[in-house]
């Protein structure tokens, strides 16, 4: 059809292969008539920083991650959780069932985090975040924990988990000892923040949307 010339993005033909748009603002038309799907999804990533809450609206009036977002035709939802002072991926969208099983524990969804200690925790310690501790009564999942440097007052620490308990990682290290200077998230299944700048957002990619899909079977 973009041979033929049949398709138009805001009134112009499209002659290039592989022209990309943004569904919010452009429209497209094939034999001049306006295409539109039945259901417009809208997924994206946010490099949230610190100072910010995950909810949509805040009865104190603190700042939210809705205020870094574009204004868009369907409300979205984040897809787990960060608390105020954490900051890094957040995914958020307008299809709930998605969402839902993001972060639905039988789904087992990586997610990899980049922490800064107060102090520098020993091997031993960090095997037991390896192996799993007790937080409430119930022993936290096995965690992926990596070493990545440290200097006279902190340590560096990637640690990957398939959980999602509030406030989870911080209560970790807090059961081992340690509390952090920061933390924040590089990877949510398997999408990771790229050279994102912190409150910088956008869309994701069909090919990024698919996998999500994929990974809780949905179409």
């Amino acid at each position: 059809m973009i041979t033929e010339g049949r398709v138009s993005v805001n009134n112009a033909v499209v002659e290039e292969m592989g022209t990309q748009i943004d569904p919010i603002k452009d429209t497209v038309r094939v034999d001049g008539r306006h295409v539109k799907k039945e259901k417009e999804e809208f997924f994206l990533l946010l490099n949230k920083p610190a100072g910010y809450l995950v909810t949509l609206k805040d009865p104190f009036k603190r700042p939210t991650v809705l205020e870094l977002l574009p204004k868009l035709k369907k409300r979205v939802f984040p897809v787990g959780r960060l608390d105020l002072n954490s900051e890094g991926l957040l995914l958020l969208t307008n299809r709930g069932e998605l969402a839902n099983r993001l972060m639905h524990p039988r789904y087992r969804i990586k997610k990899v985090y980049e922490v800064r200690t107060k102090g520098i925790p020993s091997r031993k310690s960090l095997q037991r975040l390896e192996k799993g501790i007790h937080l409430d009564g119930k022993k936290t999942a096995p965690a992926k924990v990596t070493h990545l440097g440290a200097d006279s007052k902190s340590a560096r620490i990637r640690i990957e988990l398939t959980e999602g308990r509030k406030r989870e990682i911080r209560r970790m290290f807090e059961a081992i000892g340690y509390s952090l200077f920061s933390l924040k998230r590089i990877n949510y299944a398997g999408i990771a923040i790229g050279t994102l700048k912190k409150g910088q957002w956008r869309y994701l990619t069909p090919s990024e949307v698919a996998h999500l899909k994929k990974l809780v079977g949905l179409d």
